[in-house]
């Protein structure tokens, strides 16, 4: 029993919680510009529990799309769906579990936040399979992983989310989409022999040029939503780090190896941090 605990635990990446982190910090940043300060308790509960139990079940059905691939790709082919640890329809049962609790969990939240989650779901259950359809399921990862924003604004305000959180929903798609390029240089070459399609290959030798441009507009509408919310010096400072760790991870990938570009994806861990420290410390010391 406790050993299959074990392999239900690896398919949903508990061992590596990087994107718990990366689905996170965006969250966390809609909520507190969205409430202008500290959210209600309820809500960030809300928020946060459904980060880890989306991420969570988006791992699961990432896993049974790409069963027949996994084997296949060094990274992957120890995973346990890949290694016949759990079953194809035990993966789908996980899935449906975590993303019908997370679902429950919105039910505390108004009605039309409510509305929102269905989308959330479909783009977290849709996003694994786009890999064999086009070359930008980056893209695709992006909104997945972005739409916590309108989210949790109209859990805070009630109404439709305003131009801030729509800017603050682009920059974390480009984001996103940056760093999942990153992440997909390290199978650029497995993913070329099996025909799996992602943004890495798509760029070819400009990859390091579109990360970067990803990376200056992401920058760029953060620095929009700054000023449109009225952001002070904190959140400046932030968004500076930020730039900082932007340039570093643009010198981890410039050989394109696998290891460093795993690293700079990694890093974009500590880049939505600072993001949002500087959030949170400029709302705190505001006025």
């Amino acid at each position: 029993m406790m050993e299959k605990l074990s392999h239900y635990a690896r398919l949903i990446r508990l061992d590596r919680p990087i994107g718990i982190y990366l689905l996170l910090w965006p969250t966390l940043w809609a909520l507190w510009i969205a409430a202008e300060g500290v959210p209600d308790f309820t809500i960030l509960f809300v928020f946060v529990a459904g980060v880890v139990l989306m991420r969570s079940a988006g791992c699961a059905i990432n896993d049974y799309a790409d069963r027949d691939f996994d084997p296949h790709v060094v990274r992957t082919k120890t995973r346990p769906l890949a290694a016949g640890h759990i079953t194809p329809k035990e993966a789908l049962l996980v899935f449906a579990v975590l993303a019908f609790t997370a679902f429950l969990l919105e039910l505390l939240l108004n009605g039309l936040t409510i509305a929102l989650s269905v989308v959330a779901v479909i783009l977290a259950a849709t996003y694994p399979f786009m890999k064999r359809f086009h070359h930008l399921p980056q893209v695709h990862l992006g909104a997945a992983f972005s739409w916590a924003i309108p989210m949790a604004f109209t859990a805070i305000t009630g109404e439709m989310p305003p131009l801030v959180a729509w800017l603050l929903f682009v920059a974390a798609v480009l984001w996103t989409t940056a760093y999942d390029t990153m992440y997909a240089m390290c199978d650029r070459e497995d993913d070329l022999k099996i025909g799996v399609k992602s943004s890495a290959i798509l760029f070819g030798d400009r990859d390091r040029l579109i990360v970067g441009i990803l990376q200056v507009l992401t920058l760029l509408l953060l620095a929009a939503v700054g000023m449109i919310s009225g952001r002070g010096v904190w959140f400046w400072l932030g968004l500076l780090v930020a730039a900082g760790f932007s340039a570093y991870q643009q010198r981890l990938i410039r050989h394109r190896e696998p290891l460093p570009s795993l690293r700079a994806f990694l890093n974009n861990h500590w880049l939505g941090m600072a993001v949002f420290l500087g959030l949170v410390l400029d709302y705190a010391f505001a006025g």
